[in-house]
């Protein structure tokens, strides 16, 4: 038992989809109110079971951690792009673009920190909207002071909406269209 330490767990999800009285995809048997969510903190797709009577709405963001849920009986597991319901896909784009909102610091660390992944591409250059151009700019202004903010990304490099540019990334990766992760955890 000595590396569960290691093991991130999500404390918080964004609810995609919500059905009572349906059956797990995860785990046989399981049955109850089924809820499709999206992790916070590692973007990842998951099936959860709530306690009987409880109502979600989508785009609830909800408390899964360990201890003292109110709403959850279980984390099931996790899903398959492919597994989840049409409307489920449909709520990601906005889901997503709330998480990169709300977390505005981690996503802005992560244009201060990223690096090149090979010596022909660089991180940046796997989010949509961030060619050559870009990413010699978003470079030269994070070498004179770290950016504070997506505003302060906007106004010193003339990148417009770099929350939509992650966002896009983000579903991209959580569909499956992408051959690596920057952001969504496998």
């Amino acid at each position: 038992m000595g590396n569960t330490q290691l093991r991130k767990y999500e404390e918080y999800a964004y609810v995609l989809d919500c059905k009572s009285r349906a059956k797990s995809t995860t785990v046989r048997g399981r049955t109850g109110i089924i809820v499709v969510a999206l992790g916070e903190e590692r973007l990842t797709l998951l099936e959860i079971l709530g306690i009987e009577n409880s109502t979600f709405d989508v785009g609830e963001r909800i408390y899964i951690g360990k201890e003292g849920r109110t709403k959850v009986q279980s984390v099931l597991g996790k899903m398959d792009y492919v597994k989840i319901s049409d409307s489920a896909k449909d709520e990601i784009p906005t889901v997503v673009e709330s998480i990169v909102t709300k977390n505005e610091a981690k996503f802005v660390d992560y244009i201060n920190n990223a690096q090149p992944l090979t010596p022909r591409i660089h991180a940046l250059e796997l989010i949509p909207g961030i060619g050559k151009t870009y990413l010699t700019i978003i470079i030269k202004e994070r070498e004179k002071a770290p950016f504070e903010s997506f505003v302060d990304i906007e106004k010193r490099v003339g990148l417009k909406e770099p929350i939509k540019h992650m966002s896009q990334r983000i579903v991209e990766e959580i569909s499956g269209e992408t051959r690596m992760n920057l952001f969504v955890k496998r």
